[in-house]
């Protein structure tokens, strides 16, 4: 029997994670509380694009949102990292709700447009909801074979948001309201929000010498976590092309439904492999994943470019996906073992809040590639951005393989 059951085990990571208490409650509120991160960018252009008419408008306060959050989400991790999750997730979540409700009333009461910027830029005050619960799982099994696997799981959870929101936001805009996806969005955030913190046995806790945090500065000041920053921008330039080049090569075939089976492949073939990878017990150190990982980034983006088919680029798409999650896993891995501890979830929101510019940066700079140059020179953007990857891997896995210097009170 007890054979039986250490090799459920083994077999089963996953629900041996679970065994934490209070593990699945933070885990479900935490997925709940990051849903209206993707569902605000896409809800934000086609509210805009069916009351003001303009994609160039919609795209401008769009942007205005993610590049707010990008910079604004470190730092109100780094005042979590400081002061708890308990006390300034509220403060954040509700700046940010109030942007959100802004922008709403300036898009319905026909507002000055300069309203919709400032909505944006409240509402860029988001937190970021995925650094948190990484924060508690680490808290829970730092030092142990298990991160690795929360870490899956997260990257996991993440792609599910980001395969359910744009559409849900979507379709509630058409179907419902024009405001109506933005508008979930802001209810789901606080609903998500208070769902985690009141929840306080995981909540992790504050380092003794976390007020020293103010002379630390920015973990952005390690050179290793720029490399993983840049990495990480890079990654999500790959994203962010793929969704829009696959759209515009679907359309370019007379079959613009079809986008959708090319962008689930893609998401399939990253939670796939970051299901896999949590169940995984890596030998070799994480720096040479690392370098694996941007090595194979780097030639599953080459396939892209040769795609003829709807089919063919359905299966690219799905091997390119595969390596996504595992060197995220990796990163996220690298970043918890090179930060103080007292600095985590700044240093995790850091890589997150770059993936988010990278797609952003993809979708933007691919759509004018594909305007100026055709559907199939838009995957070049991809191809470069896989090749940045494997240079960023390179320069990280240089840094990483020393040991990180140790700073005071790291726990």
């Amino acid at each position: 029997m007890a054979q039986k059951a250490v090799q459920r085990t083994v077999t089963n990571p996953y629900r041996q994670l679970f065994a934490a208490p209070g593990s699945p409650g933070f885990a479900l509120a935490g997925l709940l509380a990051r849903l209206p991160l993707p569902m605000t960018g896409i809800g934000i252009i086609t509210l805009l694009a069916q009351v003001r008419g303009s994609y160039a408008l919609a795209g401008a306060v769009a942007a205005t949102f993610v590049l707010t959050y990008a910079l604004l989400s470190p730092q109100v991790s780094r005042l979590v990292d400081r002061h708890g999750q308990r006390r300034i997730l509220p403060l954040a979540t509700g700046v940010s709700v109030l942007g959100l409700l802004l922008l709403l009333g300036a898009s319905w009461w026909e507002a000055p447009t300069a309203l919709l910027f400032v909505g944006a830029l409240l509402a860029g005050a988001m937190p970021s909801m995925s650094a948190m619960v990484r924060a508690r799982w680490t808290a829970i099994y730092r030092g142990q074979p298990q991160l690795q696997t929360a870490y899956a799981l997260e990257t996991v959870f993440d792609e599910v948001t980001f395969i359910a929101g744009p559409p849900l936001s979507v379709g509630l805009a058409v179907a419902v309201l024009p405001q109506a996806g933005v508008l979930a969005a802001a209810v789901l955030l606080p609903i998500g929000v208070l769902a985690l913190i009141a929840q306080r046995r995981t909540e992790p806790p504050i380092d003794a010498a976390a007020s020293t945090a103010r002379r630390d500065g920015s973990v952005m000041r390690l050179p290793s976590v720029r490399w993983l920053a840049l990495l990480m921008v890079a990654m999500g330039v790959i994203v962010g092309t793929v969704d829009v080049v696959s759209v515009a090569f679907a359309a370019h075939l007379g079959q613009p439904a079809a986008a959708s089976l090319v962008l689930s492949a893609y998401a399939a073939g990253s939670c796939l492999s970051g299901v896999l990878f949590g169940a995984m017990k890596l030998q070799a150190p994480l720096h040479r994943w690392l370098l694996l990982g941007g090595l194979a980034t780097a030639l599953t983006t080459l396939p892209l470019w040769w795609a003829g088919s709807l089919f063919g680029l359905g299966a690219a798409v799905f091997v390119a996906g595969a390596f996504f999650a595992p060197t995220m896993i990796v990163a996220m891995s690298l970043v918890e073992q090179q930060v103080p501890a007292r600095q985590l979830t700044e240093g995790m929101t850091w890589l997150l809040a770059a993936l988010n510019v990278g797609v952003a940066l993809g979708a933007a700079a691919s759509g004018q590639w594909v305007d100026a140059h055709g559907v199939r020179a838009g995957f070049l953007i991809a191809v470069c951005a896989g090749g940045a990857v494997l240079l960023a891997a390179m320069s990280a896995h240089r840094r990483l393989r020393l040991p990180p210097a140790p700073a005071s009170g790291d726990a």
